[in-house]
C-alpha cells in the first residue's frame, strides 16, 4: 500500500470528514473509493471513445436490421 500526503481547504477537509463519519467509513477509505470511481469514469470514457471510433453507420444500420419488427408488449407502452 503507498502513502500520499495531499494538501486540501479545510473547508473540503471538513465536509470530508463529515461525510466519511455519515458513511461509516475511514477518510482513507472514502478517498480511495472516490479515486477508484473516478478512473473507472474516466476508463469508461475512454472504451468508449474507442469502440465508437471502430462503428459507422453501415454497421449501426446492420445492426438495426436484425430487430424484429412486432408491436411493443402492452406493458411498454
Amino acid at each position: 500500500m503507498s502513502s500520499l500526503s495531499i494538501r486540501i481547504p479545510e473547508s473540503l477537509h471538513n465536509s470530508l470528514r463529515k461525510i466519511s463519519e455519515k458513511d461509516h467509513v475511514s477518510i482513507n477509505q472514502f478517498i480511495a473509493s472516490a479515486i477508484a470511481e473516478k478512473i473507472t469514469a474516466l476508463e469508461t470514457e475512454d472504451y468508449l471513445q474507442n469502440r465508437g471510433e471502430k462503428g459507422g453507420r453501415e454497421k449501426y444500420l446492420n445492426v438495426l436490421k436484425k430487430v424484429r419488427d412486432i408491436d411493443p408488449d402492452i406493458e411498454d407502452v
